[in-house]
């Protein structure tokens, strides 16, 4: 076992920070801590590291408690390495000597070489005895990667370190940093408030607001077959539909289709189906076979088209119930058109509408 957190919870005066959290890491994965601002995330992170004392729970690190109501190891006995936002190389060293600094073991020689080792590794050989002020950010956020790793940890804890890079660079030095941690076998703690980069890098996310976990998965499951709207509405942009289900099937634009829970068993009363608008396709009104029913197609009239690069969102007019779908640019929609919408096999999902929040605004 990697990381293990369990029922933790932690409070600053009457400000819950984490609530009953539990979460497991195994060597080699990415677990993606996703949330905005003041969800709870950093402090967490905080928890795990050692920079904050545990109030409530336990942390185990390879098996190991290093946090309990009795045991609080400190941050340099944890096995746990972190990489910060702002990558706080010391100044005074180059890069080689800023790797070197945290080895606990062998003789200058031997740390020296090992750092050089490690530089080589993410392609740096020729930057060992540059200076920080010299390095690119990408150049930077390396070097910090492995000097956190040459002490060898058994946990890994990222504190959203590609925030400060541009577009192309980020997911550049993203995947290589990643790659490297699973080929190691570390457990990586991701935290992260940009849902697009929770989604490619993790194995595994966990999405957090108000110090409490709303849930837990893979990627797919998280942006497929979210628990709540809330959660939904994290990785972009739905279509909701309230309606009222008997016995597992409720009525919707498409007709009838079946209301289940995570778990397929059948919903009672009050639902909201979720559907995401790459789950929508279009087609020219008149190229449609006709009519609605449970598996063609919805009558609609465009109303608007938002074009980004080669995507297009088209928002429909379905006779009171307004969509929004995903198109290619190229195929040139326009206001006024009248088009068929049809929902893409296995793509819609339904919770209850009985315990649905209101979305954040």
């Amino acid at each position: 076992m990697g990381l293990e957190v369990t029922q933790v919870s932690h409070r600053f005066g009457t400000t819950v920070a984490a609530e009953a959290i539990d979460l497991n890491v195994q060597p080699g994965h990415v677990h993606s801590l996703l949330g905005p601002s003041g969800s709870g995330k950093s402090t967490l992170m905080r928890l795990v590291a050692g920079l904050e004392m545990l109030q409530t729970g336990s942390i185990r690190v390879a098996g190991e408690i290093v946090a309990d109501a009795q045991t609080h190891r400190p941050p340099e006995s944890r096995s746990v390495g972190f990489v910060f936002q702002d990558y706080a190389l010391f100044p005074h060293l180059d890069a080689r000597h800023n790797v070197a600094f945290g080895m606990d073991h062998g003789t200058r020689r031997q740390k020296l070489q090992a750092a050089d080792d490690w530089l080589a590794r993410v392609g740096l050989s020729e930057r060992a005895r540059a200076m920080p002020h010299t390095l690119s950010g990408g150049e930077q956020q390396r070097v910090a990667l492995v000097r956190a790793l040459a002490r060898e940890p058994r946990v890994m804890l990222l504190d959203e370190p590609f925030s400060g890079l541009d577009q192309a660079l980020r997911d550049d030095v993203r995947t290589m940093t990643l790659a490297l941690l699973r080929e190691i076998g570390t457990a990586t703690m991701m935290i992260t408030h940009d849902p697009q980069e929770a989604l490619q890098a993790g194995e595994r996310i966990s999405v957090i607001r108000a110090g409490k976990l709303l849930q837990t998965g893979s990627p797919d499951a998280l942006y497929r077959r979210p628990s709540s709207r809330l959660v939904a509405e994290t990785f972009g942009p739905i279509n909701p539909f309230r309606s009222h289900a008997r016995s597992g099937r409720a009525s919707t634009p498409w007709g009838h289709l079946d209301a289940l829970d995570l778990d397929g068993q059948p919903l009672e009363g009050p639902v909201e189906f979720l559907v995401r608008p790459d789950a929508l396709t279009l087609t020219k009104a008149e190229a449609a076979s006709g009519g609605s029913s449970a598996t063609g197609a919805a009558d609609g009239t465009i109303v608007a088209v938002a074009t980004s690069g080669p995507l297009a969102m088209v928002t429909v007019d379905l006779g009171g119930d307004q969509v929004m779908a995903h198109d290619l640019a190229r195929c040139h929609w326009s206001a006024g058109q009248r088009v068929a919408v049809a929902l893409v096999p296995d793509s819609v999902h339904a919770i209850s509408a009985a315990s649905t929040p209101p979305a954040d605004t």
